[in-house]
């Protein structure tokens, strides 16, 4: 198996170290990841400027001012070759669940990887410690995807409990949750005088029932959410029509 790993908490964060040393074990991997921390990019694309690379001694090139999709353009269409078989982003420090996939870069490269043809994996670590189990989670599900391939057309997103991997109850196919609005703005003055502002933190659970990843993860359960990018409202399709008619809007051209 050729596998491009990204990430986007950046090259030397120790997630996406911890994966690679894992997955060499059995795979060939390479590594191209941003020179920084570019969380909450999502699926921000560079076109004003060009991008540089740096390659390491031991093969990983990070993408200098990169974000993590433009890590995976990158790596697909030009920095490995032949292609490789599928793109896995993380392992990310802290989890996305719920709402979080909406800004979440490690989400985002995975998304590049499918919208590139290729099957994709995001992993998240609910935690900063325990990085080695949720790289053995990914080995382990990364085996099973060698065996009998996985032919949804989606990207699986992976959150991990921070446990270690004797107390991993085992892994739940979830939905993705949702968060309360965040509203917190943190508000600060430089030497000068003048204002900064920082983004604050993510809103709190809202929707965390039963089948959700937050209740997965909350209960030492692996969750496993299959995403797609079709943001199309299906349902609401006909009520627009409808509306659409009903304030002769549509008529007016």
């Amino acid at each position: 198996m050729r596998i491009l790993l990204s990430n986007d908490d950046g090259i030397h964060a120790p997630g996406i170290q911890t994966l690679a040393n894992t997955l060499r074990e059995f795979a060939e991997v390479q590594v191209v990841a941003p020179d920084r921390n570019r969380s909450g990019a999502s699926n921000s694309l560079t076109l004003e400027t060009p991008l540089r690379t740096f390659a390491f001694p031991n093969g990983d090139i990070a993408v200098q001012g990169g974000t993590p999709t433009d890590c995976v353009f990158l790596g697909v269409n030009e920095l490995m070759k032949p292609r490789p078989d599928i793109v896995v982003s993380g392992i990310n420090a802290g989890p996305n669940l719920g709402d979080d996939v909406i800004y979440s870069g490690t989400v985002a490269a995975a998304m590049e990887g499918r919208h590139l043809g290729l099957p994709a994996l995001a992993v998240s670590l609910n935690g900063y410690q325990h990085y080695d189990t949720a790289a053995a989670v990914t080995a382990t599900l990364l085996r099973a995807l060698m065996r009998e391939p996985l032919r949804t057309g989606r990207i699986l997103n992976v959150n991990v409990p921070d446990l270690p991997l004797s107390e991993i109850k085992g892994i739940r196919v979830t939905r993705c949750g949702s968060r309360h609005p965040a509203d917190k703005v943190i508000a600060q003055q430089d030497p000068r005088g003048a204002t900064l502002y920082w983004i604050g933190p993510p809103g709190d659970k809202h929707d965390a029932g039963p089948d959700t990843d937050f209740a997965a993860v909350d209960e030492g359960y692996v969750s496993v959410t299959a995403l797609h990018v079709d943001l199309t409202a299906h349902a609401a399709q006909e009520v627009v029509g409808a509306w659409l008619e009903k304030t002769e809007v549509a008529k007016a051209w």
